[in-house]
């Protein structure tokens, strides 16, 4: 039997769409992989029309491969996540010109220099963007990522590839890999633009700049990213071979090999004229075109910068002095509690909205009872709000003079207002805590929302809406009913999807990124625990001291006994006193959080500590103390090489100790180590194990 018209019209449709698609994905990759387009962009947008054409009239044809289901060469199902060769960290900032001779006098101390010896800093406008790094192998740009969590970023090649300013390939090889850090932004005349044709087109609008770019750059979509006008900068490194010997050199090589370096980029040896500096970048801040928020100050000597190395999340080497915080007059229209994850009872202005630094603000931390005592908050009260960078939006102070009469001073509560337990304080703290603990609703969501945050299991699709709408439908109660969902949702035959704004693709999203959180580092696990004033830099110590999740747990149960050696091993580790301790303690002590890890374990599997990846370095895992005086180099970089080589730095002598280094006048430390059998090396027997 012949086919009908109809039916040859549906198949002459059908091949049509298969040619395109094909065509289609042949110029994606020559454009997107091989950096060679073939066809002109307007040539290529009538293939897409087309093909969007036949998909609305035979919705029966789309497959999985068609390129209206991808980006660019790759599926529209997010950005891959990828790990930085060398960490990205952030900075730490100061506000003052003491704040900045604080951060020269650490240096000195560090790299046990006099305190009238110069410290040369190169100093740079810091532009206010996204940080980006881009991998480059034999001169080809083969990866470009966003900063994440500082370990791991997402892969945003093919968006950062439409970018004018970043060159595809290198005009030479002084490295055959070259990570290439620095910040994509948005000019101010480009940005009003922008917002323009968001306006005419019925869109939202960007707030600022910086939340542009950023948008802009996390598209799924690269066309939108290609139409946006991006701009990158050079500011640093990430892997490479050594090419130079000054932070000021290096940059000025990325100049030649064809990246944009920020203008004003200075180098000064005192604290006089780094002020004087700071003072005309910030009154010329103005008439840039573009968004800066500080000045970067990098010690200039490369030796010096490995030498001096990190500390927590940050590097010594560098610091960013921040331009004073932007302000602005609004009204305190309410204020609230909010209980955190600690039963602190934390004070926030309900502010009518106003813009400060680009950013719309309608909630401003009060701090505590006493802060309100203290500056005369009332309910009705005008007020000067601040916001700085990042930090929470603040109230500054109030403006008494402009009082009618109608303000209502507020009665801070003495019961919690999310289970009215007892709200107590603590000793000296003057934040005001709940006593309710596990039986408080509000500690429980927000320890939940701890435990699925960014610097923890970082679970994509697992936010504050949805964990509060899954608390209070019963689905999540502890960290480990979440590993439980998937299981929970398909007995109960309740489906996720039927939940407001829930869909197949959703639930099945939201699966797939809990199982993929299952194997966690034993840092982001302990640190995702939430225990009271155990942070990120915390948990990594009591990582690096344990190496094991076991082993961490059932040392500090017999650190409960203060006489044991589990107590004095756990107070020989760095900034880990007694109040943590017993806060740590406490933690483990508990039956129900016993039973919660015990399930957990059960569900994860929680990788052992793994200690940098040092050659040749034969003190990985070890325990070190120092003793006496050094002087070749200061106590503190001494204990920083020996982390960065994977030891454990502890500060007195036990029968655990591996190593005791021993310097001038050494006393009591290098008797007891002789006294135990404990190895003994001298300074310069210590210098030659890693030199």
């Amino acid at each position: 039997m012949s086919a009908s018209l109809f039916d040859m019209k549906e198949l002459d449709a059908k091949v049509r769409y298969g040619n395109l698609v094909q065509e289609i994905l042949k110029h994606d990759k020559a454009y997107y992989s091989k950096d060679a387009p073939e066809i002109s962009d307007a040539s290529y947008d009538k293939l897409r029309r087309e093909l969007e054409k036949i998909e609305l009239a035979h919705p029966e044809f789309i497959t999985p491969d068609s390129p209206t289901q991808t980006v660019g060469a790759v599926p529209s199902k997010g950005f891959k996540k990828v790990r930085h060769a060398l960490p990205m960290l952030s900075l730490s900032n100061v506000f003052s010109e003491d704040d900045v001779q604080d951060f020269l006098d650490r240096i000195r101390r560090f790299l046990g220099m006099s305190k009238n010896e110069s410290v040369e800093l190169l100093a740079e406008p810091k532009i206010d963007g996204l940080s980006c790094s881009l991998r480059y192998e034999n001169r080809k740009l083969v990866m470009a990522a966003t900063r994440g969590d500082g370990a791991e970023g997402e892969d945003i090649t093919l968006n950062v590839k439409t970018i004018k300013d970043i060159p595809h390939e290198l005009p030479e090889n002084i490295s055959d890999i070259l990570e290439v850090r620095g910040e994509i932004y948005m000019g101010h005349a480009e940005f009003d633009a922008l917002n323009k044709a968001q306006e005419e087109a019925g869109k939202p609008l960007f707030a600022n700049p910086r939340n542009a770019a950023a948008g802009s750059v996390r598209q799924l979509d690269v066309s939108v990213t290609k139409a946006r006008p991006l701009h990158f900068y050079a500011y640093g490194l990430g892997e490479h071979e050594p090419f130079s010997t000054t932070q000021f050199d290096t940059i000025q090589i990325l100049k030649k090999l064809g990246f944009q370096i920020t203008k004003g980029i200075r180098v000064f040896d005192s604290l006089k004229d780094i002020m004087e500096n700071y003072e005309q970048v910030l009154e010329g801040r103005s008439s840039l075109g573009y968004d800066i928020d500080g000045v970067v100050y990098k010690v200039n000597d490369l030796k010096l910068q490995t030498r001096l190395g990190y500390v927590s999340r940050a590097p010594r080497w560098a610091t960013a002095h921040k331009f004073p915080a932007e302000q602005a007059v609004t009204k305190i229209k309410d204020i609230d509690i909010q209980v955190g994850r600690t039963g602190a009872l934390t004070p926030v202005a309900r502010l009518e909205p106003i813009t400060v630094g680009g950013v719309v603000v309608s909630n401003a931390t009060l701090h505590n009872k006493d802060e309100i005592e203290r500056k005369g908050v009332r309910i009705g009260d005008m007020v000067v709000v601040q916001r700085a960078g990042d930090v929470i939006p603040q109230v500054v102070r109030v403006l008494k003079e402009k009082r009618d009469g109608n303000e209502q001073i507020f009665i801070f509560p003495e019961r919690c207002p999310a289970c009215d337990s007892l709200a107590i304080r603590e000793g000296d703290d003057v934040v005001m805590r709940c006593t309710g603990g596990l039986v408080c609703p509000a500690q429980a969501v927000e320890r939940l929302k701890h435990f699925v945050s960014r610097l923890a299991f970082d679970i994509e699709g697992l936010g504050s809406k949805i964990i509060e709408q899954f608390y209070e439908e019963g689905l999540i109660k502890s960290p480990s009913d979440i590993f439980k969902l998937e299981e929970k949702n398909k007995v109960l035959e309740l489906p996720i999807r039927k939940r407001e704004g829930w869909g197949d693709l959703s639930e099945s999203n939201l699966f797939k990124s809990i199982n993929e959180k299952r194997k966690i580092e034993l840092n982001r696990f302990i640190y995702a625990l939430g225990i009271r004033q155990v942070g990120e830099a915390t948990a990594k110590r009591l990582a690096a001291t344990y190496g094991n999740f076991n082993a961490l747990k059932q040392n500090i149960i017999k650190a409960q006994d203060c006489n044991s050696d589990s107590y004095e091993e756990l107070l020989n580790i760095e900034d880990i006193g007694s109040v943590i301790a017993d806060d740590l303690i406490g933690f483990f002590a508990e039956d129900h959080n016993l039973e919660i890890l015990a399930e957990l374990d059960n569900q994860l599997e929680i990788k052992e500590y793994q200690a940098p990846d040092m050659v040749n370095s034969s003190i990985v895992g070890k325990i070190l103390v120092f003793t006496g005086t050094l002087e070749k180099m200061s106590r503190q970089e001494a204990k920083a090489k020996a982390e960065s080589l994977g030891a454990k730095v502890s500060g007195s002598v036990s029968k655990k100790t591996d190593l005791v280094i021993a310097g001038q006048d050494a006393g009591s430390k290098l008797k007891k180590a002789k006294s135990l059998g404990v190895e003994v090396l001298s300074e310069e027997e210590w210098i030659a194990l890693y030199e």
